[in-house]
């Protein structure tokens, strides 16, 4: 397991993590990786939506309790004295096995959101990419081309030759002063990008979900990664095209974007 910390919690029993087996690689695992800031969890509603979606899309029924879960993320920080940082929740399908932990997380410098940073393609998809279950095969295939290649980000291009989504992100694309995204059936429906969908409406910003061709990256203006531990950051180049940091949509949308996390925080 990934776990940080010195406790997590098991089916709402806080549990020293050391006394913990890992699960079995071959079980189904239904997870969500959230961020805390301030002792808060953001955007938490939202995850606990995509959860149960991920449940409906494996034909499973959804077991949980949501108020338990709040309880229990609250006992987690309490218990590790955390007050940023990033928490997952599994569940394990097969063991009726809940487990919320600290996970090591990697947020990006200043620096890098001032000059973004460099992504490369990777030819594969997902199963089921709507659903967010652990494919740990998969996930070390793609980083080790991200380490290869000293990237920050590996964008995925699906056997037609469409843009999909990043390997633990979502990908944002501006052309013409548009915001283009790949369909949701084709990509995890992020709740980073649903922010930024919901934030671009906001400010009169077209958003506009299109299958996108990898080939047609040049005729782009700029493109940016969306996630959790990212937030909104530009990408300055994929495999060896430059592409534009500093487009000004993409820097109203960081900006809007933290103001919304400003008073996600202050209000709940």
């Amino acid at each position: 397991m990934d776990v940080i910390g010195e406790f997590l919690i098991e089916n709402s029993m806080a549990k020293e993590v050391r006394t913990i087996n890992e699960i079995n690689k071959d079980s189904k695992v239904v997870y969500e990786v959230l961020r805390i800031i301030d002792r808060k969890p953001l955007f938490l509603e939202n995850h606990l939506a995509r959860m149960k979606n991920s449940f409906n899309l494996i034909n499973i029924e959804y077991c949980l309790n949501d108020d338990e879960i709040v309880k229990d993320i609250n006992t987690l920080i309490e218990k590790n004295n955390k007050i940023e940082g990033n928490i997952k929740i599994t569940y394990n399908v097969s063991e009726k096995l809940l487990r919320i932990f600290f996970i090591k997380h990697s947020y990006p410098s200043e620096l890098m959101y001032e000059n973004g940073v460099k992504t490369i393609l990777y030819f594969g998809e997902r199963d089921n990419p709507n659903a967010k279950i652990i494919n740990q095969s998969f996930r070390d295939k793609v980083n080790n081309k991200i380490k290869q290649n000293y990237a920050y980000e590996a964008i995925l291009v699906d056997r037609n030759g469409y843009i999909t989504e990043g390997s633990k992100s979502n990908i944002f694309m501006v052309k013409n002063n548009i915001i283009l995204t790949s369909p949701v059936k084709s990509v995890l429906p992020g709740v980073t990008r649903g922010e930024i969908i919901k934030i671009a409406n906001d400010n009169n910003i077209e958003v506009r979900e299109i299958e996108y061709k990898y080939s047609d990256i040049n005729k782009l203006q700029g493109m940016f990664i969306c996630g959790t531990s990212p937030k909104i950051l530009p990408i300055n180049k994929v495999n060896d095209m430059d592409m534009n940091k500093d487009n000004k949509i993409i820097r109203k949308l960081m900006e809007c974007y933290n103001n919304e996390i400003d008073d996600y925080i202050r209000l709940n």
